[in-house]
């Protein structure tokens, strides 16, 4: 099942010359387990709530490789030259399968058919 790795950042208007390098070097870091951008630096459009800052959205085709790649060699020499200087969260998280049916999952959290 696909899997995400999810970045909300809240950053300074300028970005440190470390974060160019980060950006410069993390999508080899992603080739040997899949991974690929789906989102990357967009502004959301907030409609409900507060979101201040870019979103990043990565996928992979499982939270294994997800894992893997987040705390593999070659990803944990690049992550301070984010982390120094960028404040966010970031998440990984498995998709729903092709079949997925919400009014399934809504049956199993409530007492109504």
């Amino acid at each position: 099942m696909t899997a995400y790795a999810i970045a909300h950042l809240r950053q300074p208007g300028v970005i440190h010359p470390d974060v160019g390098e980060y950006l410069r070097r993390i999508q080899s870091t992603l080739d040997p387990f899949k991974g690929r951008f789906l989102i990357h630096g967009a502004q959301a459009q907030v409609v409900e709530g507060a979101w201040p800052g870019p979103i990043v959205v990565i996928s992979f085709p499982d939270l294994t490789r997800a894992r893997n790649w987040y705390d593999s060699p070659a990803y944990r020499k690049i992550l301070p030259l984010r982390t120094d200087h960028l404040t966010g969260d970031v998440v990984l998280i498995d998709g729903v399968a092709p079949d997925h049916d919400p009014a399934k999952l809504a049956a199993g959290l409530t007492d109504t058919p």
